[in-house]
């Protein structure tokens, strides 16, 4: 999925004068050499997906350089709806209270438009950015803008940087029409957004999708290689592809309702069937208040993440990530009578289904 793009021009494709997402660097996640090749690139796939179920909530900055018009803000909630629309197990809730957020949206203009990606956004300062705008987003057209921006946010890099698509730069070419404005990159930020290719375990294996909404639009002359882009370049719809559908489902499939959890008791282990990607959804109810230990079993990666129920809605309460590491998930944990708490596991790799359970004591 990959895609940042906005103008009024749609069916012309032509660069010069476009703006593109400039889509901050951030240090990679580091792995043990010794680990496979296999269990690696799924670790690094699952890496920056939130575990689904969680409850994304965010804030627009209200005071200037960073304060967005109303319309500004309708387009990026609409754009929130669009992707819940398509059946995602994420919830989206905009919140007015900046401490209650993990997606934090200023529009301060001529400062480009990025996102970080997926759980990145919870390493960033309380107060900063996690997302921007910095460009007239109610232009027709342009919410194809905040729809990008939000598939970064939900974990997806540039399409066209997928080592799966072939594509072979004129470099230059590239590197001197993004030096111009109005997007007046330097090299590196060009090299990082565009001509980078990602690890092919970011992808695994999956197919170039030129249409995906995470895609920029490339005129002609840029792209050598597939040949046929060369005349024609890449023209997206600026729209969530079906591809794109196909994918965030993937990751974030509808959820059960929360009566069908299974019920984690004290000393009982639950042994776990996942493949790469799957996740466990469980009902915790204390019959008394103290200190308890939740800890996953079994050669595998996993995310374990707490959740309390207040005010029939879920706080996130803790987590553990026990990937790439030589070690099982734990979380110790004061937990109330009476309160109901969802844990959610989703596992990254395991060496084979089946070998991973949880118990709670």
């Amino acid at each position: 999925m990959e895609t940042d793009f906005i103008t009024t021009e749609t069916p012309t494709i032509k660069t010069a004068g476009r703006s593109f997402c400039s889509m901050p660097a951030t240090k990679e996640r580091e792995l043990d050499p010794a680990i496979p090749f296999e269990r690696a690139s799924l670790i690094r796939l699952n890496n920056d997906k939130w575990v689904n179920g969680t409850v994304i909530h965010y804030f627009f900055f209200k005071t200037p350089p960073l304060a967005g018009s109303e319309r500004e803000m309708e387009v990026v909630r609409e754009a929130f709806r669009i992707w819940k629309g398509l059946g995602i197990g994420l919830q989206f809730e905009e919140v007015f209270d900046m401490s209650e957020a993990e997606v934090r949206i200023g529009f301060m203009k001529g400062n480009g438009s990025w996102s970080y990606v997926g759980t990145q956004v919870l390493n960033i300062g309380q107060g900063d950015r996690t997302m921007n705008f910095g460009w007239d987003i109610t232009r027709e057209g342009e919410i194809s803008t905040a729809l990008h921006e939000i598939g970064h946010t939900l974990g997806f890099p540039h399409e066209h940087q997928n080592p799966n698509a072939g594509i072979e730069w004129d470099e230059e070419k590239v590197y001197s029409l993004l030096a111009g404005p109005p997007n007046n990159w330097d090299r590196q930020k060009t090299y990082h957004n565009i001509i980078r290719k990602l690890n092919p375990s970011d992808v695994q294996g999956s197919a170039w999708d030129p249409d995906s909404v995470m895609h920029y639009p490339f005129g002609p002359g840029l792209i050598l290689k597939p040949a046929a882009y060369h005349q024609t370049g890449v023209n997206p719809s600026g729209q969530i592809s079906e591809k794109d559908k196909d994918t965030v489902l993937k990751f974030y499939p509808p959820l059960i309702r929360e009566d069908g959890y299974k019920l984690l008791e004290p000393f009982k282990s639950i042994p776990l069937s996942l493949k790469p990607t799957e996740q466990a959804n469980l009902r915790i109810r204390p019959t008394e208040t103290r200190t308890y230990n939740i800890r996953t079993f079994g050669e595998s990666d996993v995310v374990a993440v707490l959740f309390e129920k207040r005010a029939k809605r879920l706080r996130y309460l803790t987590a553990d990530d026990d990937s790439g590491e030589d070690r099982n998930a734990a979380i110790q944990v004061k937990l109330f009578k009476g309160v109901t708490y969802v844990l959610r596991i989703r596992v990254y790799y395991a060496s084979k289904v089946g070998n991973t359970a949880v118990m709670l004591w």
